[in-house]
């Protein structure tokens, strides 16, 4: 095997005990199935061939009759019509005979298919068929013309050809129906003596055994093609059970998704309450607007508290974000706005914590883009949270880009780029899915739940959007939210921008 292969051994797979259970029972299914058959084969295969072989002999229900007149208007022109006439009609109805057990056959009802009774009596049948075509020797008593004899050999040969054919599911009828015409044919012509007659009952021994293979070589043709379909038909059933089995499985999962987010929004709503008041108590505390602590320590403490219930609320918001969204129910708030508003603002509000880790933020807006369509809020999310995570995971002195552009669609993008450790491919996917860290994540002391990214992916789909994350070990992260073409109103005029009242004038005005 090559290095890198992922091929997995044969041996592997043979022993999966699923698969093992499954061959033995089939094995000893077929055993008991070859043991109650009457062709050596299954017993399900029995009802098939027999009906192959009624098939075929209703088939030619007509067609033999009108081949025995003909052979016996042939023979009349060197034996008495009479005679000729008698052994056409014997033979006649030896073959209506089987067609009557054929018709039986059909009539009867499968649920008490008995495949060792409808053999026997078939067989039985075609021995009286075979009887009957042997009496052509008596022809032969009623005229002393040497040619007889040839001509009884190929009626003789045309006679095991069409019984070889129309009996050919069932080898054992073909043999019962052409092995005594053919013995007491070439006895016949034995008995007489001559090269000629000597190499005519050769070539009927040869005929009947060539004929007889024949008929065993479709039989197993025919075998073969009932097993083909009875795999195909297993494996038909193996696969509906395993759908059912699937979607009941994909009901039970869709029903247990529902059910934890409405766990998550209902135990949400009610933290947030108390939370609330928590937060609100420690603001308090934290500015003293009831007098001064006695205790310096006990401001920090309030300062630990209302950062603890700042995070929690942060948390507790983005839980019932994502099971809004997993439930369906997080409906967009739609208007015409600015990415570069919601950057600024952004931003601004990010700006003190990226310099608090010697970060340098650095901004590049394309002032000159239109408006797109959607719901602010969400998209105000989904920029701080691309943003905080940049701002995490940078360490100190480092820098984070932060972009508002046009793509490459005419739609418009959010892209946040930092020289961080950045994130080994393998883990991507991880961090993409909901309560997933990287392996950065879960040493850093600053981690969170792992639901950033997972929210912002979903609230790009429900803006038909895409979100994209490229990154590399040792060479940093970009995250890209692009919205489509479709959001964006070119109809509308691009947003201007004056020189703040204080500050440098970092975004000159577009002219």
């Amino acid at each position: 095997m090559p290095p890198g292969s992922h091929q997995t051994p044969d041996w592997i797979g043979a022993w999966h005990p699923h698969d093992r259970a499954r061959n033995t029972q089939r094995t000893v299914l077929d055993a008991r199935q070859r043991l109650t058959s009457s062709t050596g084969t299954r017993a399900s295969y029995d009802f098939a061939l027999l009906s192959e072989y009624v098939n075929a002999r209703m088939s030619a229900s007509m067609a033999a009759p009108v081949l025995l007149v003909i052979l016996s208007l042939v023979v009349s022109l060197w034996v008495p019509l009479v005679a000729a006439v008698m052994w056409a009609v014997i033979a006649v109805l030896a073959h209506l005979g089987v067609i009557m057990v054929c018709r039986q056959f059909r009539t009867a009802d499968p649920a008490k298919f008995d495949a060792q009774r409808w053999t026997s009596t078939f067989v039985v049948a075609e021995a009286a068929n075979g009887v009957a075509w042997s009496g052509m020797v008596l022809l032969t008593l009623t005229t002393g013309d040497p040619e007889v004899l040839v001509i009884l050999s190929a009626m003789l040969l045309v006679g095991i050809a069409v019984n070889a054919i129309s009996t050919r599911a069932l080898p054992i009828a073909t043999l019962m129906s052409t092995m005594l015409p053919t013995f007491t044919v070439a006895i016949k012509l034995l008995s007489t003596g001559g090269s000629l007659n000597w190499s005519l009952a050769s070539l009927a021994i040869g005929a009947e055994l060539f004929f007889y293979f024949l008929a065993r070589t479709l039989q197993r043709s025919e075998i073969k093609g009932l097993e083909h379909q009875a795999e195909k038909d297993a494996l038909i059933y193996e696969l509906g059970e395993a759908k059912a089995i699937s979607d009941a499985a994909r009901r039970h999962a869709e029903q247990a998704n529902i059910a934890k987010s409405r766990f998550l929004a209902t135990m949400s709503h009610e933290l947030r309450t108390p939370l609330n008041a928590i937060i609100g108590f420690s603001e308090v505390m934290r500015s003293e607007l009831l007098g001064a602590h006695t205790t310096p320590q006990y401001r920090d403490y309030a300062n630990d508290i209302h950062a603890s219930g700042e995070h929690l609320l942060n948390l507790i918001n983005e839980l019932l974000d994502l099971s809004r969204i997993e439930a369906g129910r997080y409906e967009l708030n739609e208007e015409a706005v600015s990415l570069v508003d919601i950057a600024e603002d952004c931003r601004r509000m990010l700006e003190i914590r990226a310099k608090s880790k010697s970060v340098e933020l650095i901004t590049d807006l394309d002032r000159s883009l239109p408006r797109i369509w959607g719901d602010e809020r969400a998209i105000r999310q989904v920029a701080l949270n691309l943003l905080t995570n940049a701002i995490k995971f940078t360490p100190q002195s480092g820098k984070v880009l932060f972009s508002i552009q046009r793509s490459a669609d005419g739609g418009q993008l959010i892209s946040v780029r930092d020289n961080g450790p950045g994130i080994p491919e393998e883990e991507i996917e991880t961090v993409l899915s909901s309560f997933g860290q990287g392996s950065l994540a879960q040493k850093t002391a600053e981690q969170g739940a792992g639901l950033g990214l997972p929210i912002v992916q979903k609230i790009m789909e429900l803006h038909q959007g895409r979100f994209d994350l490229f990154s590399k070990p040792r060479f940093g992260t970009e995250a890209i939210a692009t919205f489509p073409r479709a959001r964006v109103m070119d109809a509308l005029r691009p947003v201007a921008y004056d020189k703040p009242a204080n500050g440098p004038d970092i975004f000159p005005s577009a002219s």
